[in-house]
């Protein structure tokens, strides 16, 4: 019958955007799995890639702001934080936010509310790594639906160029890679996901 990895995109997730900082420099990354694991006290699971500079933050610093985004943020925000790396580039830079009682920023825009976490376990999940984290601030900023990875796909992500094309598509971001064959090893230059997750167009 075979694995259909679609199957995993109807499971209900949010859009993140996890701030953080290195000591010199704030940063973000957009995120899909963070969850609620306890309510006294309150536990949050987040996942984050390892290969985005903000595992690398966040597993140095023990802290991380939770930007829950709304149906709103425009796929340029979706670019910012997920399609550029930290390393390299200020991801905060023209973007509108505020400093949390930890220090770190929060959006003021497409977001309906924050939640300040402290680290207290990381767990390796191979390609990602897992904070089980406290919970010190939690705030609702306002009253608008929180935007899924659902109503992502539909409604913000843009659909591929409708001309034909040979080469293979990623099923996570709709970069098209154009030739054949796709090498085994090859990066999605936008979202870092595997030649696993490309189909052929």
């Amino acid at each position: 019958m075979g694995l259909d990895i679609k199957a995993l995109f109807n499971l209900g997730y949010g859009l993140y955007v996890v701030s953080s900082n290195d000591g010199n420099k704030d940063n973000g990354a957009i995120v899909n799995t963070v969850m609620q694991l306890t309510d006294s006290p309150a536990r949050v699971a987040v996942c984050i890639n390892k290969n985005n500079y903000t595992h690398d933050t966040v597993k140095n610093s023990g802290i991380m702001n939770i930007n829950v985004l709304t149906e709103s943020a425009p796929f340029s925000l979706f670019q910012n934080f997920g399609f550029k790396s930290g390393k390299t580039e200020d991801k905060f830079a023209g973007i509108e936010s505020f400093r949390s009682e930890n220090g770190l920023l929060v959006l003021t825009d497409y977001i309906n509310s924050f939640i300040s976490l402290k680290v207290e376990q990381y767990i390796d999940v191979s390609t990602h790594g897992m904070f089980i984290c406290t919970v010190e601030d939690a705030r609702t900023m306002y009253d608008t639906p929180t935007m899924t990875y659902s109503y992502y796909h539909k409604n913000v992500k843009p659909k591929p160029d409708d001309k034909p094309k040979k080469g293979y598509i990623c099923k996570m971001c709709g970069y098209v890679y154009e030739g054949e064959p796709l090498p085994d090893d090859f990066v999605c230059p936008l979202c870092k996901h595997g030649a696993s997750d490309f189909e052929k167009l």
